[in-house]
């Protein structure tokens, strides 16, 4: 039996071998030392850059009810396992190890035949050894991963012009999107005047969505229905109670892992690429030009009815 301080760097598969060994041990499937390349983490001198991470990964598994006949789908296939890193890793940009490591966990938990799941991720290229974390995890520890598709809300994306902002029309448009049928989530663009510019890319882009956000409280001045939000947590819950919310984008943007390809300075186009992360039924454009979407769109005059 290896020592407690040894044991804890030995790989998962050994780990998962010593933890709480039943009479009959559980059947085993392993991935070892995967490497992939991510965005990933809080600092920011890690924005922007791809970094090197490492997993390794135990799953339990419950032993087959009947003989295999050497069918793939009677098992729990290996591509499981990097089938949930590469999804955890495309969903969106990460600050935290242990939120990725959390997510492919739960990913793996929903296959009917896990029983455990351990995972450990290491980062490579930020200091002179492997900075990383392991958790274990069993059903029923975390949330799902993800809703059912019948469970996602589709809301109405409304990108709002600064007239439309200001209109006295305004409180008759909430009016209307509060009694809709789908949940509203407003848009708006940076306020009047010139922002302040560096001549930097970097933060001149970040100086750009806190414009918008800046909008946005001013947007939520206006009417205390338009709550601002800036999470995906804050928008989904919103959605679900029915509560009509201002987009902050920064947050968002700034850590989608398409983020970097998004026109922050054009804010129809921000509009459109939220809505269809948001898999918006419609995109309502009031007081300008409706933006170029594959989703359904259409445009309103300020103080028209919808």
């Amino acid at each position: 039996m290896p020592s407690e301080s040894r044991l804890a760097f030995e790989h998962p598969e050994v780990r998962a071998e010593a933890d709480g060994q039943p009479t009959t041990p559980p059947d085993r499937i392993s991935l070892r030392d995967h490497v992939v390349e991510a965005d990933i983490g809080a600092f920011q001198q890690e924005r922007g850059t791809s970094q090197r991470l490492r997993f390794n990964v135990v799953v339990e598994v419950k032993p087959p009810q009947a003989p295999l006949d050497d069918d793939v789908d009677r098992i729990l296939s290996y591509d499981t396992i990097t089938e949930a890193i590469a999804l955890e890793l495309g969903a969106e940009r990460l600050n935290l190890l242990e939120t990725l490591a959390e997510r492919v966990a739960d990913r793996i938990l929903n296959e009917p035949q896990a029983l455990r799941v351990f995972v450990r991720i290491e980062k490579l290229d930020r200091g002179p050894g492997a900075l990383g974390v392991e958790i274990v995890r069993t059903p029923g520890q975390a949330a799902p991963v993800s809703l059912s598709a019948e469970d996602i809300p589709h809301p109405v994306v409304v990108h709002l012009s600064n007239e439309a902002i200001r209109s006295a029309e305004l409180i008759g448009l909430l009016d209307a999107l509060e009694a809709g049928d789908s949940p509203a989530i407003l848009c708006v663009g940076p306020p009047d005047g010139t922002m302040a510019e560096t001549g930097r890319a970097l933060p001149d882009r970040r100086i750009s969505l806190l414009a918008y956000e800046v909008n946005a409280w001013v947007l939520a001045a206006r009417d205390r229905r338009c709550v601002v939000v800036g999470t995906r947590t804050e928008l989904d819950w919103a959605m679900k109670h029915g509560q009509i919310c201002v987009w902050a984008p920064y947050k968002i943007v700034l850590d989608a892992v398409d983020g970097a390809d998004v026109d922050v300075t054009d804010p129809l186009a921000m509009t459109a690429w939220f809505a269809a992360l948001m898999q918006a039924d419609e995109i309502l454009s009031v007081g300008g030009a409706a933006p170029q979407s594959d989703l359904p769109t259409r445009s309103l005059a300020v103080g028209e009815t919808l």
